[in-house]
């Protein structure tokens, strides 16, 4: 998707970020500038320790960088947040267990202050939208692993925001609930316009996903490559079969190739 000319909802410029710990600095982000658009869905994939986690997080403002800019909807991160511009989904799905799944969906809307009556709407909405809806008097432990992530995306859609930022949500499930969820999300994605930044170790779940692939370096965190998909709105899970779909993944393994030319 091409954003030129348009107003960028996430514009960092020449971003630095750099942590100070007890053996000395620790350089995480190095002069990443990039732009996303309004309704993208970006993927950013690398080796670990790229920094692809801690961009996400200095977007959430969960991270102050060191350097340079970031914008959130034209507001700095924090001022972001204060506005309710996002919304985060974890690698775990950190769902309180004495909470039924409804509970859990419900808390950040009982923290900011909504009624009774709309935490209700909201609640039955956002699980219908991940396909539980008739989960919401269970508790975690009576779900599936990708069931309970599900709760933890409906968690992070409950307030409505613009933005849903997840970080390796799917990582620790099995390539087949990966897969489904895969889908699920894609579907999602299409109902509501979000925007998506989406951080993955895996190549075929970056490019099945994305209007764009962002290729991190070995630290400190630079961006190697950003590759635009020609690939069709529609995505079935065979077109991961495909021609055009092995080509972006044969572009994307050799960005991370090359971003190891760029380790210090």
């Amino acid at each position: 998707m091409n954003i030129l000319g348009q107003n960028a909802v996430i514009d960092a410029k020449n971003l630095c970020l750099t942590f100070q710990t007890a053996d000395g600095p620790v350089h995480a982000l190095k002069d990443v500038s990039l732009k996303i658009g309004k309704g993208e869905f970006v993927s950013f994939i690398g080796p670990s320790g790229c920094g692809k986690t801690t961009l996400l997080r200095a977007i959430a403002a969960l991270e102050e960088p060191t350097g340079g800019s970031l914008t959130v909807n034209g507001m700095t991160p924090d001022e972001a947040r204060r506005n309710r511009a996002y919304g985060y989904v974890f690698q775990a799905a950190g769902l309180y267990p004495w909470r039924t799944i409804a509970g859990n969906v419900k808390l950040p809307l009982e923290i900011m202050g909504f009624d009774r009556a709309e935490q209700e709407r909201r609640v039955e909405n956002v699980l219908e939208l991940v396909e539980l809806q008739g989960f919401g008097k269970k508790f975690p432990w009576q779900l599936s692993g990708g069931m309970q992530q599900r709760a933890s995306i409906a968690r992070a859609l409950a307030f409505d925001a613009d933005i849903l930022l997840m970080d390796e949500p799917f990582g620790a499930l099995d390539e087949i609930v990966r897969d489904h969820l895969n889908e699920q999300l894609l579907a999602l994605w299409a109902r509501t316009g979000k925007t998506i930044g989406f951080v993955t170790h895996s190549i075929p779940e970056a490019v099945y996903l994305s209007t764009r692939i962002v290729v991190m370096s070995p630290r400190p965190g630079r961006i190697a490559d950003v590759i635009d998909s020609p690939l069709p709105a529609e995505r079935p899970l065979g077109i991961r079969d495909t021609a055009e779909f092995i080509d972006i993944a044969h572009r994307v393994r050799e960005g991370l190739r090359a971003g190891h030319g760029h380790e210090v």
